[in-house]
């Protein structure tokens, strides 16, 4: 069986810095926590920018430059940055930084969805700056646009410089999406397909919809493409669990949870990624290094990055 390649989403744009006073803000912060969590077992680090002065993401070339430096500079961790930025974005100007800075892996959306975040309301009730709710209460009426022309936009963009990519999808339409540009030549093998669950407007996180997902990409894609999952929230670890012992590869990290255990925030990046080890390496499997990740999925090398 190959070995488990752990991701870890270090920042992300859904959670907001007054949720919890562990959540990387500034450049050396999500530096200092990728490193982190590269040290702890994270093959690949998924980085989103955001602004120092108040945390709401941001998404310039110039906002990712000094950490992706010193990250680059400190360790052989395969940076990922991501093409879904923030919703409320447009596809060219989410497409810029990984045009850019030509990382080894770039996220990619597989298709339009509803993107609801506003049940957050709920649980968090004081904000120190005025964006974060009104972030949050506009997603009532959200879709996140990712259509077949702004997947081909991003696809024709990147696929000059060499990246590889994260596809993200977060329902059963999505993995028919990459069958068809995967048909067209447009992709290749081995796909990495990042089959996302529970947050509202996506696929649910039961371990029957988890089953689901993967037997549709089994059925389309066979030995093309390699499996790994992300839960929101509370579903975080007990579907990494379920997919670490099928062999499959995991994503954590503050993105997308802020939680390492009931009722208790996640201090860093670090800590979930050492809570999903103990969880692979309790199920007898062995966890990917960098360079076997660089393996496993055929990418370019750190050596060919623009950065």
């Amino acid at each position: 069986m190959a070995k488990v390649i752990i991701s870890c989403a270090v920042t992300g744009s859904i959670h907001t810095p007054s949720m919890s006073p562990y959540l990387p803000v500034t450049a050396d912060e999500i530096a200092q926590s990728a490193l982190g969590a590269a040290e702890a077992g994270a093959a690949i680090v998924h980085l989103h920018a955001r602004d120092p002065k108040d945390g709401r993401p941001v998404h310039t070339p110039e906002d990712f430059e000094p950490f992706l430096r010193t990250i680059k500079q400190q360790s052989n961790v395969v940076v990922n940055i991501t093409t879904g930025a923030s919703p409320y974005m447009p596809v060219d100007y989410r497409v810029k930084p990984a045009e850019k800075w030509q990382p080894e892996v770039a996220s990619l959306n597989m298709g339009s969805m509803n993107f609801g975040l506003f049940p957050m309301l709920n649980r968090f009730k004081e904000f120190e700056h005025d964006w974060e709710p009104e972030m949050l209460e506009a997603s009532n009426d959200l879709v996140f646009r990712n259509s077949f022309k702004d997947i081909r936009y991003a696809l024709d963009t990147l696929n000059k410089t060499g990246t590889r990519y994260e596809f993200e999808c977060y329902d059963t339409s999505h993995l028919y999406n990459l069958h068809y540009f995967f048909r067209e030549g447009l992709v290749k093998a081995p796909l990495f397909i990042q089959t996302c669950f529970g947050l509202l407007g996506g696929i649910g996180a039961h371990p029957d919809d988890v089953m689901h997902l993967k037997r549709t990409a089994d059925r389309l894609f066979g030995d093309d493409y390699r499996w790994s999952v992300l839960a929101a929230g509370a579903n975080q670890m007990p579907v990494a669990a379920m997919a670490a012992s099928m062999g499959g590869h995991v994503r954590v990290g503050l993105e997308d949870s802020l939680w390492i255990g009931k009722g208790r925030l996640a201090q860093t990046n670090a800590e979930q990624v050492t809570k999903v080890r103990q969880i692979i390496e309790g199920l007898g499997h062995d966890i990917a290094s960098p360079d076997e990740a660089r393996e496993i999925l055929q990418l370019k090398g750190g050596d060919r990055v623009g950065f």
